[in-house]
């Protein structure tokens, strides 16, 4: 019995609108699409794991950092600067929760979309 080889293609993101977050993230990460359909966007690199955006119709985004409808995963970014990593993604469309758990350490945004992600300095 042979081992199967597993890896990772993708991480997916449900959403409204496939393009719009797509590209929030092409631009925000310098990832090029390498796949796009009407209800799928794929952005990423040859040989590497992607990231993904499926159209749902019934769309509800996450409700952080209220529980109701609360976040089911999220990016940790890592940056070097802070205060400029938001203003790039606040100009691309990001918003500023109001509610900041460590906003000397990391920030918590949201896409386009209403996933929470955080820019953080660490590891970096």
């Amino acid at each position: 019995m042979s081992t199967p080889e597993i890896r990772c293609l993708s991480v997916d993101f449900d959403c409204s609108d496939p393009a719009e977050l797509g590209r929030f993230y092409g631009d925000a990460l310098d990832l090029p699409v390498v796949y796009t359909s009407e209800d799928f966007v794929l952005l990423g690199r040859e040989g590497a794991p992607g990231l993904g955006f499926v159209r749902q119709t019934d769309y509800r985004p996450p409700t952080w950092p209220d529980s109701a409808h609360g976040k089911q995963a999220h990016l940790e970014l890592g940056v070097t600067d802070l205060d400029a990593a938001q203003r790039k993604m606040l100009a691309l469309g990001a918003t500023l929760p109001s509610w900041q758990p460590r906003p000397d350490v990391w920030r918590v945004l949201l896409d386009p979309a209403g996933h929470p992600f955080c820019l953080s300095t660490h590891g970096i």
